[in-house]
């Protein structure tokens, strides 16, 4: 018989220009400790520990009733597409069509998409650091150069015009802005960020705003979209989820609004990767945007009382200092290195962390911040002692 030659596995270079996301591998480390019984303080997870809210979940079994379980548009269903656009307007001060928006499985895949129709090879796409884990990565897959303008932590990490303005080069495509930011929790005032759209449109760049946690500001702010001043429109994208808003992260719920061509060209994106999202969730985010939002009001109280207590024990910690997360729900603490020796390996004290005091935490370095921890609050207070206590125990261990 002839030799049959074997199958050399040398995968595409996008696949080996990214990783698995960070998040995602502490929440698969976290979850073996806690299948062996171990329990774990985890402050891993970026999302609500609030349940969906019922009303959404019933029109969801409405659906199933109904038998709403076929393809739909893949742009998502006509209702939906404007109810998202009534929702944002009502809420965020904009005035979109259902044209101009694209329903998406996940906010992830509303960056994904936009990222995808825009960016060429060699293009360069400007984050602010520290940064959400993945916007790198889905800036790579395409061939994209991220490159990154720093932020201050003396100044609540908050991205400036200024600094935008020096970092647009001939090759810059695009600016992806975070507020309220993950990890930070930074908010980017109005008036600067009237200012870092006034340099993208005089600069020729597309703005892309995520405003994942819109809805999370502290201290009596309102939630704000770029997409409401005037003019705004024609050189910004707006990438949207419901997963923060309305505790939904698992029924991957997200949307995007911009200029009605380039929404043609994601929705030509989405037709060949995932079809169109799930027909069953997309009832169900059509009644949590037209129902109720009693349950946006309950969880931002109970964060409120979260961020003041995690602060509070983070800040008592000898040398970790943490600015004041003005949205979200995430605390980015400054770590000493064991015995209090300068900056921390982040990467290492993370490791150390879980195994050691059994507490879940993101490091810094997936965030393009060595030396910080993500810690989010979205768990019980009662938990939030127990993972103060055992993070006041490493670092003030001999």
């Amino acid at each position: 018989m002839p030799t049959v030659p074997e199958v050399s596995l040398h995968l595409a270079d996008a696949v080996n220009r990214i990783h698995i996301s960070p998040t995602m591998a502490v929440l698969m480390e976290a979850e073996k400790l806690k299948a062996r019984g171990i329990d774990v303080a985890d402050f891993g997870p970026g999302e609500p520990d609030f349940p969906t809210p019922e009303h959404i979940k019933r029109a969801a079994i409405r659906a199933l009733d109904e038998n709403r379980t076929k393809y739909t548009p893949t742009g998502g269903i006509a209702p939906l597409r404007e109810a998202v656009c009534e929702w944002h307007a009502k809420n965020l001060g904009s005035a979109y069509q259902a044209k101009e928006v694209i329903v998406t499985s996940g906010g992830k895949l509303a960056l994904f998409n936009a990222i995808s129709a825009l960016v060429n090879p060699g293009d360069e796409v400007l984050i602010a650091a520290p940064y959400w884990v993945s916007y790198p990565d889905i800036v790579k897959l395409p061939g994209g150069t991220p490159k990154f303008i720093s932020t201050r932590e003396d100044e609540n990490f908050c991205l400036r015009a200024a600094d935008v303005d020096k970092a647009i080069t001939p090759k810059t495509r695009l600016l992806i802005a975070n507020s309220p930011n993950n990890p930070t929790g930074a908010v980017i005032p109005q008036d600067e960020f009237a200012r870092i759209l006034e340099v993208c449109q005089r600069r020729g760049v597309w703005l892309l705003s995520d405003e994942c946690y819109s809805h999370f500001v502290y201290g009596g702010a309102k939630p704000f979209s770029i997409a409401s001043l005037p003019g705004a429109k024609d050189s910004v994208i707006i990438a949207g989820s419901l997963s923060k808003t309305f505790a939904m992260t698992g029924w991957r719920m997200g949307y995007a609004l911009a200029p009605e061509p380039l929404i043609a060209a994601m929705i030509k994106v989405q037709s060949q990767t995932i079809s169109n999202s799930t027909s069953i969730a997309q009832y169900a985010a059509l009644e949590a945007l037209r129902g109720p939002m009693d349950s946006v009001g309950v969880m931002l109280a109970e964060y409120e009382r979260r961020r003041k207590r995690i602060i509070a024990g983070l800040r008592a910690i000898p040398g970790v200092t943490c600015t004041e997360p003005q949205g979200a729900f995430y605390a980015f603490p400054k770590v000493p290195a064991r015995g209090g020796k300068g900056a921390g390996d982040s990467a290492q004290i993370a490791r150390d962390l879980l195994e050691k005091e059994h507490v879940a935490v993101v490091p810094g370095d997936a965030f393009g911040a060595p030396g910080h921890l993500r810690i989010s609050y979205a768990t019980s207070l009662e938990r939030i002692e127990e993972g103060l206590r055992r993070l006041t125990h490493y670092f003030t261990a001999a």
